[in-house]
């Protein structure tokens, strides 16, 4: 296509989207509050009468009200007023695929990235969303194991992002209708993925090119115009001043501010802070001002100690993504640059390169010493969790049953392998001095079959408790134990007694326990 016919259909489809935001307009104000208000009832009705039924009621009605927002997001994919910055698609393109990593067992990614560092001024956030979208795709479009290629690369004055999937490909009599609302190939699908997607991209200039061959694949080509990037790195924001204000005073009075932008840099965590507030108690947007507070402060003691209760809240909750936080802190890092660039804008007090650098290296010293103690909290939990879980089951693996003061029972479930042999080793051999038993039982008709080593293990085990004055009585020994033991030779110490079943020895120590 010429460059005119480019604008023509970038155009048009900006024409038909604007159509549909009246539309959607509409719909929000006569549909999304009485649908809002029914859910509302249906939930007190949930209270109140709980019902199967009044579950599905409100998920309906959540789906029905995610339509209708994802509808106003493709007529007005820019309502939230996110800042034009200067990026790298490239990077970003690294980061989103990190979200795809379950998918790699079955899709090679080859990545042909060139030009890495060129850069574009856009909503950053906008086109995550774009390029996440498409991935999706792709990688839904592919049924068993596949290839996605993505190229990035400069093409005179605009960035070139190709996206290639060896999926089940689009009829070509459907290629023209893509980009459209409500209009999907999927069975399930809405439309609205791939409508937000083109209206993105015309909102920045760029342009988008799909061919596809039914069982071959499909490809997406996307041309983003360089502009003035450079001059839009750091952004000039319209901030509240007071003469000879300090640092911390000045984050204080813009903390509104300072969050609204928090939550357009985090796009991915926004969504769902009020989860993490429920799940682990964690507010994440109270503990950013605490961080960011003791970092002005330069107070290195209270960082190790708050990034440690962090650590520890984070590891508490095996349903909290790691990924989650590490977004969430990269995001205070650069709202918080930002936040100190207008500041030494707006005081006027422009600093040295000498004073840059050391508050350059102050303020990310303390960032990574809070990041550092972070994950050591993390890890320490999760391997102290690991370790008390491990234990756990060994106890459980060798459960030492009293049935009288002085005789216990020993019953051997499934598999016996060497770790097992370690645990039943060490751990009758202290029961037996800690509850001072003298008869024990040791009931082997739940075990699954040992092989000849474990075996040897298990006969030098009983003879230990023997010589400890114990009377050890086995039951229960299958026939193919029996058959390995007769094979391998092990020999087990005549004190030692066996007994065909459990109950032949409960009958023999005149214990009755029906």
């Amino acid at each position: 296509m010429t460059p005119i016919e480019q604008s023509d259909k970038r155009d048009d489809h900006q024409s038909r989207l604007a159509s549909v935001g009246q539309i959607a307009a509409g719909i929000a104000h006569e549909v999304r509050n009485p649908l809002t208000a029914v859910k509302g009832f249906l939930q007190l009705l949930g209270e109140q009468t709980p019902h199967n039924y009044i579950d599905i009621a409100q998920q309906e009605l959540d789906n029905a009200i995610v339509t209708l927002q994802n509808l106003l997001n493709v007529s007005r994919p820019d309502a939230e007023s996110e800042p034009m910055v200067g990026f790298s698609l490239c990077a970003e393109l690294e980061a989103i695929l990190g979200l795809f990593q379950d998918q790699f067992y079955r899709v090679a990614v080859n990545k042909h990235f060139t030009d890495g560092t060129t850069e574009i001024v856009g909503r950053r956030n906008q086109l995550k969303k774009v390029f996440f979208n498409i991935l999706k795709n792709a990688f839904e479009a592919i049924p068993g194991e596949g290839t996605i290629e993505i190229g990035h690369s400069l093409e005179g004055d605009s960035v070139r992002v190709s996206i290639t999937d060896t999926g089940v490909g689009i009829p070509q009599d459907k290629l023209a209708m893509l980009g459209t609302p409500f209009f999907t190939t999927k069975t399930d699908g809405t439309g609205m993925g791939l409508a937000y997607v083109f209206s993105s991209v015309y909102q920045h200039g760029g342009t988008v090119d799909v061919q596809s061959v039914e069982g071959q694949g499909t490809a997406f080509t996307f041309h983003f115009p360089i502009r003035g990037t450079k001059e839009r790195d750091l952004a000039f924001m319209d901030l509240l001043y007071e003469q000879d204000m300090k640092l911390g005073e000045f984050l204080k009075i813009n903390r509104g501010e300072f969050e609204h932008c928090l939550l357009a840099e985090a796009e991915n965590v926004k969504g769902i802070i009020e989860d993490i507030k429920r799940i682990g108690g964690i507010d994440l947007v109270q503990n950013a001002h605490i961080l960011v507070g003791l970092l002005i402060d330069q107070n290195d003691w209270e960082i190790i100690n708050f990034a440690q209760q962090e650590g520890k809240l984070w590891a508490q909750h095996s349903s909290l993504n790691l990924a989650v936080k590490l977004e969430w802190f990269q995001a205070i890092r650069r709202v918080l640059w930002s936040f100190m660039y207008n500041f030494d804008r707006l005081s006027g007090n422009e600093s040295t390169r000498e004073q840059f650098f050391s508050l350059e290296r102050q303020t990310n010293n303390s960032l990574d010493t809070f990041l550092r103690h972070f994950f050591m909290s993390y890890t320490k939990f999760k391997d102290d969790q690991i370790k008390s879980h491990k234990e756990m089951i060994d106890d459980l693996s060798v459960p030492i049953i009293p049935l009288t003061s002085s005789v216990s029972i020993l019953p051997l479930l499934g598999m016996i392998d060497s770790h097992r042999i370690h645990v039943i080793q060490e751990k009758v051999l202290q029961q037996i001095g800690l509850l001072k038993i003298r008869t024990l039982l040791i009931d082997m008709s739940g075990a699954a079959f040992l092989d000849t080593t474990n075996l040897r293990k298990l006969s030098r085990i009983l003879n230990g408790i023997s010589y400890m004055g114990v009377k050890a009585i086995i039951t229960g020994i299958r026939p193919e134990v029996a058959n390995t033991m007769i094979n391998s030779k092990v020999i087990i110490d005549r004190r030692i007694e066996t007994k065909g079943t459990l109950q032949q020895a409960l009958e023999q120590l005149g214990l009755n326990l029906n």
